[in-house]
């Protein structure tokens, strides 16, 4: 038995260094390709606040690189959108049918690198249309775990780009994440093993998130918008198949 745990750490803490190195350097996509990967050691009821818990060490650290560059005001409205959406979300987990919107995510970041592609200079979103983005990631998040690269296009169509794209999406993620955690309490799924594994997951996830916060600034911008889009890519076709 402690043979078997700790081979099941070794993977989760490689794989919490994988998201943490992915999320600093294209501010998005750990989470999102890490889940099947927890999903397959813990089952999906428990992966979900166990990757939350990761989330929070992962997004905290590339907020600290990145504090220079964050634009707080668009967390703020981020985060008016986000924390109730997060907290029913957290609420609805153990009920929710998680398949079907899994895969209609799935069709819709697909899209979203279609309609990029199609339409290159997007007109600028406001600041206060980031409290819709908000809601709408705050309850995916909740529900899925990650739907970082659902809000990927709103921040690059705003105009940031590397350490302030990098900073603002994880300072809003951060609040979000917060949110989820309280709920997931509320709904008893943070139990024991989940709360051991993810303060075990922690030094993984901050090593990680200090390697990528060295990569990205060797990364021009035209690249980094690339990564971010391949990125959208690989998590739409992880849900449309459900894994």
């Amino acid at each position: 038995m402690a043979t078997d745990l700790v081979g099941v750490l070794a993977v989760a803490s490689l794989a919490a260094f994988a998201l943490a190195w992915l999320s600093a350097v294209a501010g998005f996509g750990g989470g999102v390709l890490l889940l099947p990967v927890f999903t397959a050691l813990f089952g999906l009821r428990m992966a979900v606040p166990m990757l939350t818990l990761a989330q929070v060490w992962s997004n905290g650290s590339r907020v600290w690189f990145s504090r220079r560059e964050v634009n707080w005001r668009l967390v703020r409205w981020y985060a008016l959108g986000a924390v109730p959406t997060a907290v029913l979300g957290g609420l609805l987990l153990a009920h929710a049918p998680l398949g079907p919107l899994k895969r209609l995510l799935g069709v819709f970041l697909i899209g979203v690198v279609v309609w990029r592609r199609r339409n290159p200079h997007p007109r600028r979103p406001s600041d206060p249309a980031f409290a819709g983005v908000g809601a709408g990631s705050g309850l995916g998040s909740a529900l899925l775990g990650s739907v970082g690269p659902l809000t990927a296009p709103f921040f690059l169509a705003y105009g940031l780009t590397r350490a302030a794209y990098i900073g603002t999406e994880a300072a809003g993620a951060l609040v979000m994440h917060a949110s989820k955690i309280a709920a997931y309490g509320a709904g008893a799924l943070l139990d024991r093993t989940v709360l051991l594994f993810g303060v075990a997951l922690t030094p993984a996830t901050l090593l990680g998130a200090w390697a990528g916060s060295k990569t990205v600034g060797r990364i021009s911008d035209r690249r980094f918008v690339a990564l971010v889009e391949v990125g959208l890519i690989a998590a739409g076709v992880l849900f449309l198949f459900g894994l």
